[in-house]
């Protein structure tokens, strides 16, 4: 691994890399089964410089913003390496948003250059929120037919600048990335992240869980998430480790992709871990009578034999068919993004499958504790990772309180948003909005969130306010949406949700007609951003004198409903 205390900036230490990893691999991409690319840090290198010298000839330099929308291909870590080795600061967006919510998102960053592919580009020229971002000036489209009408876009197949392209200085201090942490329907949070933010995660993680040349890394997660932009591109690129790309995520070329490519470490969301769970569960369930008394003694003894720590050759040997259809060389399953539920952790760890776990936020760069599995610990998100001071603040009875971050992982700020700002980061600890508390053995424990929001199984983080537009122009008095949480708090993460609450003109009756109109513009949503039930408040809501809804005040009043009587499903 590069040491990266020594280098300034992402692209200078990228720079490096190419050139200490020349010849080792450093990306597969794979569609169907079938491999289209193998990339060595020599052919990265190739394939990055003359479009970082395309990007220079349109004006792109220092500190200018350049936006990649995109499904996980080699293309999305070529285009991000030119926007870092010319000096420039990369918005990452979800592929998956609407087209106007990506034009928002734009807009709010202030990028110039966008890169995307050409059916996302489809949508988003024909958009009418492209009128709104005009600081967009160059786009650029990847795999584009022959005579496809390209809006004003270019081939990025056909971006290649003449020359060498000269090498952009930045410094640690300076801004590295713009990442959105919410959802678009209120204030965008776009989080500036500096290059030192993302090299000092990088040597936290890997002090744990190390990479090096012959490890692989199965992309799974989309790259704009914090995880796999972490764990999925700095950390293996760092480190000469190769990354592997499906473009297509299918669950039979998964499966494939861990024997095929012998994968080391894959980074997953709680929702498909647990999904992956009830599929092997399933699996083991149908075994004969026999097959299945056998397996259970194998697992039985393989947990005896892991109880204080992992022991991955010895669990190889012992449950051989499990650990083949992971490929035979997983390391670990890394999982983050929202809370897992203790018994799913537990599930793969009595099978051999250590499950690195651990507790982050877009705000504090990537992960702020992690299991260090010494030992494996299903009940807890594990221990700070180096250079991470974690404090909880205001502790109640049983030393409950909020968790602290400072370190310095922890973001510039939030763009455009100084009072966001000044709220979230106090005396250089950044306030996280989550209930925790540490046990005997350092190890930190959540119960539930200060913030009104959620985290979901996918690890999507969404803010009640940002939901509130899809009911723009519901016919009631008032509205408003919580995390239910944040009304009736529980010492738990598990199945967070939102509810609608909806005050009616006087006289007004909550009808059947009314339920369903809700429930239509709920089906709109994205599925991660819908409400999961109606409160039906009889009361004004408390207001400040310019109209704005106290939030916390209506919550303090919801709280004394009784919450299983007082939400109505949808």
């Amino acid at each position: 691994m590069l040491d990266l205390k020594q280098y300034a900036s992402i692209g200078e230490a990228l720079q490096e890399a190419l050139d200490t990893f020349s010849a080792e691999v450093c990306l597969f991409e794979s569609d169907r089964g079938e491999e289209k690319e193998r990339l060595t840090y020599r052919d990265f290198k190739a394939r990055a410089l003359p479009f970082a010298k395309a990007l220079q000839e349109t004006g792109f330099s220092a500190a200018d913003r350049a936006s990649i929308i995109m499904t996980n291909q080699s293309k999305w870590l070529i285009s991000a390496y030119a926007v870092f080795h010319d000096g420039g600061t990369l918005v990452p967006l979800d592929y998956k948003l609407k087209p106007e919510e990506q034009w928002q998102l734009l807009k709010h960053s202030g990028a110039s250059v966008l890169i995307t592919e050409c059916g996302i580009w489809r949508q988003l020229s024909g958009s009418p929120g492209r009128a709104e971002a005009a600081s967009v000036k160059t786009i650029f489209v990847t795999e584009a037919l022959a005579n496809a009408d390209l809006a004003g876009a270019r081939r990025w197949e056909e971006a290649r600048g003449t020359g060498e392209p000269g090498f952009v200085p930045r410094q640690r201090g300076d801004l590295a990335c713009i990442v959105y942490s919410s959802g678009t329907g209120g204030s965008p949070k776009g989080c500036m992240m500096t290059h030192e933010n993302y090299l000092e995660q990088c040597v936290s993680l890997t002090a744990w869980y190390p990479f090096w040349p012959g490890v692989r890394y199965l992309s799974i997660l989309p790259t704009n998430h914090a995880i796999d932009f972490m764990v999925g591109f700095l950390g293996p690129f760092t480190c000469g480790a190769a990354v592997v790309h499906l473009r297509t995520l299918r669950p039979e070329y998964v499966r494939e992709a861990f024997a095929k490519y012998h994968i080391t470490y894959v980074s997953l969301v709680p929702l498909v871990l647990k999904n992956l769970q009830k599929g092997l569960q399933a699996r083991f369930d149908e075994l004969p009578p026999a097959r299945k008394l056998v397996f259970e003694a194998l697992r039985k003894i393989n947990i005896a034999l892991t109880k204080r720590r992992p022991r991955l050759p010895i669990s190889r040997r012992l449950l051989r068919q499990v650990h083949a259809a992971f490929g035979g060389r997983l390391e670990a399953i890394i999982v983050g993004g929202a809370f897992t539920e203790p018994q799913t952790l537990q599930f793969f760890y009595d099978l051999g499958i250590p499950v690195a776990n651990g507790y982050g936020l877009t705000e504090a760069g990537t992960s702020v504790t992690v299991n260090d599995l010494k030992p494996f610990r299903a009940d807890t998100v594990g221990k700070p990772l180096p250079g991470m001071e974690v404090r909880i603040v205001n502790p109640d009875a049983d030393g409950i309180g909020e968790v602290a971050v400072r370190s310095k992982t922890v973001m510039a700020g939030y763009l455009n948003e100084p009072q966001m700002t000044a709220e979230a980061i106090v005396d250089g600890w950044l306030m996280t909005g989550d209930m925790g508390r540490f046990d005997g053995r350092g190890h930190l424990q959540l119960f539930g969130r200060k913030k009104n929001m959620i985290v979901t199984e996918e690890g999507k983080n969404v803010y009640a306010e940002d939901v509130e537009s899809a009911f723009e122009g519901l016919q009631v008095k008032e509205f408003c949406v919580f995390a239910a949480n944040f009304i009736w708090p529980q010492r738990s993460m598990l199945r967070e949700q939102l509810v609608l609450v909806i005050h009616l003109e006087p006289g007004q009756v909550f009808t059947e007609d009314l339920r369903a109109e809700i429930a239509v513009r709920n089906n709109r949503l994205i599925n991660y951003k819908r409400v999961h039930g109606i409160v039906v408040y009889s009361e004004d809501f408390p207001l400040t004198t310019s109209l704005k809804i106290i939030r916390k005040a209506l919550a303090q009043r919801l709280g004394a409903l009784d919450r299983n009587n007082a939400v109505l499903p949808i």
